[in-house]
């Protein structure tokens, strides 16, 4: 079992800046793939970025140039660095992580709001 939980989420204005921080716990070493999912209202879930090792990483393309996924794997977290922040990109933003059985976790979720 793998346990996440999201923070970092919040009210910015358009352009600003806001990390996300997903904290892992549990089988971690049973991970394969994490990824920083969102769902807008009325909207499905989407990928917006996802790693698979510190040199493997995709973008959705809405966020490429923008978003940075990393994690720390001395703290055992995953982030997400969102920069240049749209009104488009307000969401509620979760974290996922998929293990070598192809089990899928999610956290939580935490919401991020851009005004214009």
């Amino acid at each position: 079992q793998v346990q996440l939980v999201e923070s970092g989420g919040g009210l910015v204005q358009a352009g600003g800046s806001l990390r996300l921080s997903c904290a892992v716990s549990g089988s971690i070493f049973s991970i394969n793939a994490m990824g920083w999912y969102r769902q807008a209202p009325g909207k499905q879930r989407e990928l917006v970025a996802e790693i698979i090792s510190s040199s493997n990483t995709n973008y959705a393309d809405s966020v490429k140039g923008r978003f940075t996924i990393f994690r720390d794997n001395a703290k055992n977290t995953m982030y997400l660095q969102m920069n240049s922040l749209k009104p488009e990109d307000t969401a509620v933003y979760y974290c996922g992580a998929i293990d070598g059985a192809a089990n899928l976790y999610w956290g939580q979720g935490t919401q991020v709001t851009v005004s214009s």
